[in-house]
């Protein structure tokens, strides 16, 4: 095993006790972390996290509907190289010409150690996973147009996140590490607001965030609003200079928080008059 290099946490990024040890966990174990949780509560920040914490590079793999497995470690243009044999002055015979290698690819080839986050694996289809469960285990992938293997010289951190829009295999979780980051407490959110807006006025947070939760308790609604967004809505209330009172019998600037018409009627109907 590499040498151990413990996370801590990072200046802005508030962990708690939980997901600091599953992030050592899946360090010793050099298996990937996965990580699922509401929208906004934190999963993708958490790789830059690690990665300022641990003075990694850090690569991103964002997954599509449409994202397939190999492409996160290369694409051969075949298109390119048939034109260029056509119509360009190019020698198409070096096929190493053609070929990009993906951000997992490049992790796998990297000279130094650096955390891969492959965000949101879940909105793949089912086999995503699966196909990279070689890749994943072993650390070195084979190009066949090269007939080439390309294996880690470093073994990167994998974090892996999931808003559980699909269920992800059982043998693709038998080789993560698993955490399900919780919606942060009003105590754990006023830390992260600290660390965010240190300057921002006291009473405006508190009665911000007695109106958010209310919000988020509302039965009925559909998508709850996150933590990225209440600090976006502190900073539009205290960049407009909303005052402390003028919150708790209304909600200015909703739209900030509530993004589907339906819930938007939802909280009308919860307003005080």
């Amino acid at each position: 095993m590499a040498e151990f290099r413990r996370f801590s946490g990072s200046d802005r990024y508030i962990a708690d006790e939980g997901l600091i040890a599953a992030v050592n966990a899946a360090i010793v174990l050099e298996r990937p972390l996965l990580l699922k949780g509401e929208p906004g509560t934190g999963k993708t920040m958490l790789a830059q996290a690690m990665a300022d914490a641990l003075k990694m590079p850090l690569l991103t793999w964002h997954v599509k509907s449409t994202t397939k497995a190999v492409e996160g470690l290369y694409t051969y243009d075949v298109v390119q190289r048939l034109n260029d044999s056509r119509f360009g002055d190019h020698d198409v015979s070096d096929i190493r010409r053609y070929i990009k290698f993906g951000p997992l690819g490049r992790a796998l080839q990297s000279e130094e150690q650096v955390v891969i986050l492959i965000d949101e694996a879940d909105k793949a289809d089912i086999e995503f996973p699966n196909d990279l469960l070689r890749e994943l285990d072993e650390m070195k992938f084979f190009v066949p147009e090269l007939d080439e293997t390309f294996v880690a010289k470093k073994r990167p951190l994998v974090v892996i996140t999931s808003n559980a829009e699909k269920e992800l295999p059982d043998a693709f979780l038998r080789r993560c590490v698993f955490h399900y980051i919780e919606f942060p407490d009003k105590l754990r959110l006023q830390t992260i607001v600290k660390v965010h807006y240190p300057d921002i006025d006291g009473q405006l947070v508190a009665s911000a965030m007695e109106r958010f939760f209310r919000l988020r308790n509302i039965d009925g609604i559909r998508k709850k609003p996150s933590t990225s967004e209440f600090l976006d809505w502190l900073a539009v209330l205290s960049r407009a200079g909303v005052a402390p009172k003028d919150i708790a019998g209304a909600m200015p600037f909703v739209g900030v928080l509530v993004k589907q018409e339906q819930d938007l009627d939802l909280v009308s109907r919860q307003r005080p008059t």
